[in-house]
């Protein structure tokens, strides 16, 4: 496991999953208190995947799953500005051609101020989410004839749709969401015959890992929580058990006293 990415920090999610293996042992008799106590404290000092993969080597599903990480387009995971994102000159591309075939423009590149795009009897795909703009506004130009466009585009940014179709569309439903401050505005125009223009918001790739790692920490949450709610659940009953069987040992107290005192009147 380590041997690919030993060295790759790990987050809080990582180290609660070790954590729950450490307590499922616990529960389970493989380990005692005083190991489940050495192997947690270091489970919360670990900053690495290398340190925590020997900690539960020995135990079931022992295993912490390193990620995938793209080395090259954005290790860090981190998200850039939009003014970074915003970064002028001509564009990478200004136009794409579909006929009876398809297109696409997707990834790191960069969108001009005006982008032309073409199909017949085919299709393209305009992917805005990881790319860099050109201009604060920018216009892409979709002339669809019996074919179709896709223009997918990252939350925060304002669209706007002014296609004019003729037994076809354009998609309007991305219209009016109001855009993040300092974020690009993109203006969708063009002419749809028999074809369509779609207009899509998705999340970026490292927004959905961050949307994951968030779900998965709540889920993390509502474990401990239940696991807390039973423990606490288990010692309310020991204690009423306790009570129970201290009161019943007072009570045969009481018993063996009033006999031995009934007796010692019947003897008087």
């Amino acid at each position: 496991m380590t041997d690919d990415a030993p060295e790759l920090r790990a987050s809080d999610a990582d180290r609660e999953r070790v954590a729950e293996v450490l307590r499922d042992a616990l529960a389970e008799g493989r380990l005692d208190m005083e190991e489940f106590e050495e192997r947690l404290d270091a489970t919360y000092r670990a900053r690495t995947y290398g340190e925590l993969a020997p900690i539960t080597r020995d135990l079931p599903v022992g295993e912490v799953a390193v990620p995938k990480v793209d080395m090259v387009k954005n290790a860090g995971g981190a998200e850039t500005s939009w003014a970074e994102r915003i970064v002028g000159g001509e564009g990478s591309s200004t136009w794409g051609v579909a006929v009876l075939s398809g297109f696409q423009r997707k990834g790191r590149w960069t969108v001009p101020k005006r982008f032309n795009c073409f199909s017949f009897w085919g299709g393209g795909e305009i992917d805005l989410r990881e790319a860099n703009f050109a201009d604060r506004e920018i216009q892409i130009n979709c002339v669809a004839i019996m074919g179709g466009m896709q223009v997918i585009v990252p939350p925060g940014v304002e669209v706007v749709v002014r296609g004019i179709g003729i037994m076809g569309g354009f998609d309007h439903r991305e219209e009016g969401v109001p855009g993040d401050p300092g974020a690009p505005r993109v203006i969708v125009t063009g002419f749809a015959f028999w074809g369509g223009v779609g207009v899509e918001r998705k999340l970026t790739r490292t927004q959905r890992q961050e949307l994951r790692e968030e779900r998965r920490r709540e889920k993390l949450e509502r474990r401990a929580a239940a696991r807390e709610l039973r423990e606490t659940i288990r010692d309310d009953v020991r204690e009423a058990h306790r009570r129970m069987i201290e009161g019943h040992h007072d009570l045969m107290g009481e018993m063996r006293g009033r006999r031995e005192r009934r007796r010692e009147r019947d003897e008087d």
